[in-house]
């Protein structure tokens, strides 16, 4: 077996290790066998202490997403170690590459795709003919031409069983909203710049530019007509994007005596920030879905959050086509 040295890890240390605890975590690395890691495996324990110390559901929401016949559950592997080395999950997918080489892509010509980007962002699975792909990276004829690239780029997860394909994880849906932030895509580029006023906006209950920031990121697709509660649902995934720094994100959440449409549980790091209930409706009332919440008591299951959790009731008015919010605050 292959010895790691100290030189290899001060090189760590000066390179890469950055947040105080790593320092004193690799302090402690050179302080072992009289300052020599005399093993990969002594060093993976110690790895091993980190990823502990990280949320297993948020990893998997952040590097997996992957899969393959022999493999249920594949990570990106740079992005994992990084996590362990650095002691906090965050997006290192860009270190490797720009969501420039992304945007070439996205921004093509063709019917549909950008409507299909939008989807996958708000979390849905598209399918997708991969036989007409041309194994190359110049000819494109349909659309499916460019998500087949992106599954071959790692952009994209394919599921082979399904013909489908979707964004793998969230840190890879982060360069998706960096490239489309960045194009000129209307509205929806502009509710996704401005997402996180949007979330600042709850957090300090203004409910009109909460309304004004769910418009912008209103969008039609083929896929998901605009007119019912799960298409609301997208929507409100586009305009709360930024809500993913902070907070696990759960659709359809058991809680009560039903299922709350969505739910942003705050990460670990984040526990000082409010739980959210969000209630969709579909041509009624933003009052009628925080009544329902109450109703169905969907915050039992949210009882650590007493005292810091907030209702939000989301209507759309299709007379008017306009939405309308309502928050509360809510009291266990």
């Amino acid at each position: 077996m292959k010895f790691i040295d100290e030189p290899f890890l001060k090189h760590i240390l000066k390179r890469e290790w950055r947040s105080k605890c790593n320092v004193h975590l690799a302090e402690s690395l050179f302080q072992t066998g009289s300052k020599v890691v005399k093993s990969k495996k002594m060093l993976y324990t110690y790895a091993m202490r980190i990823w502990k110390r990280i949320r297993t559901q948020e990893v998997k929401a952040w590097y997996d997403g992957y899969s393959f016949s022999m493999a249920a559950s594949v990570y990106s592997p740079r992005s994992v170690v990084n996590s362990m080395l650095f002691g906090k999950i965050e997006n290192y997918w860009n270190q490797t590459e720009t969501f420039e080489a992304l945007q070439v892509y996205i921004d093509m010509n063709f019917d549909g795709l950008k409507d299909d980007v939008l989807s996958m962002i708000a979390g849905e699975r598209i399918p997708v003919n991969t036989g007409s792909f041309t194994n190359d990276m110049i000819t494109f004829r349909t659309e499916d031409d460019v998500l087949t690239l992106l599954i071959h780029l790692g952009y994209l997860a394919y599921d082979s069983e399904n013909k489908v394909v979707k964004i793998p994880n969230n840190e890879v849906r982060n360069e998706y909203v960096n490239s489309v932030a960045a194009s000129d895509w209307g509205e929806v580029s502009i509710a996704l710049k401005q997402s996180a006023d949007t979330l600042n906006a709850i957090w300090q209950r203004r409910p009109q530019q909460v309304a004004e920031g769910i418009q912008l990121a209103h969008f039609e697709t083929s896929h998901i007509q605009y007119n019912d509660e799960n298409a609301l649902s997208y929507t409100i995934s586009l305009a709360l994007y930024a809500a993913r720094n902070f907070y696990t994100m759960h659709r359809e959440l058991a809680g009560g005596k039903g299922f709350a449409d969505i739910v942003f549980i705050p990460r670990k790091k984040f526990q000082d920030k409010p739980a959210l209930v969000v209630e969709l409706k579909w041509d009624k009332s933003a009052d009628g879905a925080i009544s329902q919440i109450k109703r169905k008591e969907y915050c039992r299951s949210l009882e650590e959050y007493a005292g810091n959790a907030l209702l939000v009731g989301v209507n759309y008015n299709k007379k008017t086509k306009l939405h309308e919010c309502m928050i509360e605050e809510y009291k266990f």
